[in-house]
């Protein structure tokens, strides 16, 4: 006797069900499939051998999903949603082994989105309707389109409870909710020949530079960033145009949007950071507290958060 349900016209193959697990009719799951519990499998779903599905997991109705995907805890997939794992199929033409694709913990697919195979979806990021995605998407980040781009990012880790990160228009001065980062105003002398925005070090620079790079030609509204630093300070001016910064210290983040060259946010380090929403005429200016050290960077997300741990 199973300690889940099964319809009277689903066919389970697989002796790997977790309890309280639902199958509803005309769902078929092969073999070696392996199911987690509390999971909703919908009317006419199709899961092969080599799929993975954590618990708490949703497949609405119309999904097949391949051979290579790992679906993680409490993920949401919307109807037709339609996954590849071969990206260049022949006829009776079979690799050795399947591009894998991976759906993170607590995110969700739109109905009738496309995921394309070798794609990871990050934690709790959300994936509109009839999205296509082609490449991996940062956790947290919203995602519309396509092809796909990024649009927002959540503000919450509760899947209860996902809000909007509002942007704030960098002419309102907001309070930062994430500790260390600082919005900081810098001088500015207008007149008829023009206008000047200044810096000092000590007044208004929260650290000494020891580099600059600047950011510019951005061909379209690309997300760039997405790192954090273990040692290095930075100091982000939009000189020209708007770019959107969003902040994240492993538990919230912010958006602020850059707009005016007379204001700078200080990221400090161990604070993940990601610039998007550039303007065509975007020009942002970083200048950092160290010289460049590729193993400063941290570049994964989940390697982020077990540092923070640490």
């Amino acid at each position: 006797m199973t300690d889940y349900y099964r319809h009277p016209s689903a066919i389970v193959e697989t002796e790997h069900v977790g309890p309280k697990t639902r199958v509803w009719a005309f769902a078929h799951i092969l073999p070696g499939a392996a199911i987690g519990e509390d999971c909703n499998i919908c009317d006419h779903t199709y899961i092969e051998n080599d799929v993975r599905l954590g618990d708490r997991v949703t497949v609405k109705s119309g999904v097949q999903l391949w051979d290579g995907i790992t679906v993680e805890n409490d993920v949401f997939i919307g109807p037709n949603a339609t996954f590849d794992n071969d990206p260049f199929p022949r006829s009776k033409q079979y690799p050795e082994t399947f591009t894998r694709t991976t759906l993170r913990e607590g995110c969700s697919i739109g109905a009738n989105a496309t995921i394309l195979p070798g794609v990871t979806i990050g934690q709790h990021a959300m994936i509109g309707v009839g999205c296509v995605i082609t490449e991996d998407v940062p956790p947290y980040a919203v995602v519309e389109g396509n092809p796909a781009r990024i649009t927002g990012y959540v503000d919450s880790k509760d899947p209860s409870s996902i809000e909007m990160a509002d942007p704030v228009p960098a002419s309102q001065l907001p309070k930062m909710k994430i500790e260390g980062v600082e919005l900081i105003e810098l001088p500015t002398h207008k007149d008829l020949a023009g206008s000047l925005t200044f810096g000092e070090l000590g007044q208004h620079l929260p650290f000494a530079p020891q580099r600059y790079f600047t950011v510019y030609d951005v061909p379209s509204r690309e997300v760039r960033g997405g790192h954090a630093h273990r040692c290095c300070h930075q100091f982000l001016i939009c000189i020209n145009g708007s770019v959107a910064v969003v902040v994240d210290d492993g538990r919230r983040r912010q958006e602020i949007e850059l707009d005016r060259p007379d204001l700078g946010i200080h990221v400090p380090p161990m604070i993940w950071a990601t610039e998007y929403k550039y303007s065509p005429d975007a020009v942002l200016l970083v200048l950092a507290s160290e010289s460049y050290d590729a193993c400063d960077y941290i570049r994964n997300y989940d390697d982020y958060l077990k540092a923070l741990n640490e």
